[in-house]
């Protein structure tokens, strides 16, 4: 999203129940789409429900899991969508498996970032936007 949808976006990315580390995988399919791998760090969505986080027009879950547990309550109302993938994480790493389930995760998620940056989000209202990125969820 960041670099799709910049200057427009700023994305950022936690889970409800982070490792400590990104999984190899991960940076593998990051590292190979010719994005920055810098700076990348497992962290909980809590630091972004609070006061003092940066504020969020936009939250997508995307963990299979995720649809099941309770969100934090996030700053500002953003819009809020679920967009499974199944959790490659769950794979041990380092296998065939693993590395498939990564490729998959990512080309998910970029068809879907492509779909949600193709909406006229500055003609829609808030009702439309929500039923267009939950739609998005079940590509």
């Amino acid at each position: 999203m960041n670099w799709r949808g910049r200057p427009n976006f700023t994305a950022y990315s936690a889970g409800s129940h982070p490792s400590g580390i990104v999984r190899p995988e991960a940076l593998k399919q990051i590292a190979e789409a010719g994005l920055p791998t810098e700076n990348l760090r497992s962290k909980s969505w809590d630091e972004f429900a609070q006061p003092d986080s940066p504020h969020l027009d936009f939250v997508f879950t995307v963990c299979d899991n995720a649809a099941n547990e309770v969100c934090p309550v996030w700053p500002g109302q953003p819009l809020t969508a679920h967009w499974g993938i199944p959790d490659p994480v769950a794979l041990p790493e380092g296998t065939a498996e693993s590395v498939h389930a990564y490729s998959q995760a990512f080309r998910t998620l970029e068809r879907r970032i492509s779909l949600f940056l193709c909406l006229p989000l500055a003609s829609l209202d808030s009702m439309a936007i929500q039923k267009k990125i939950r739609e998005i969820g079940k590509e």
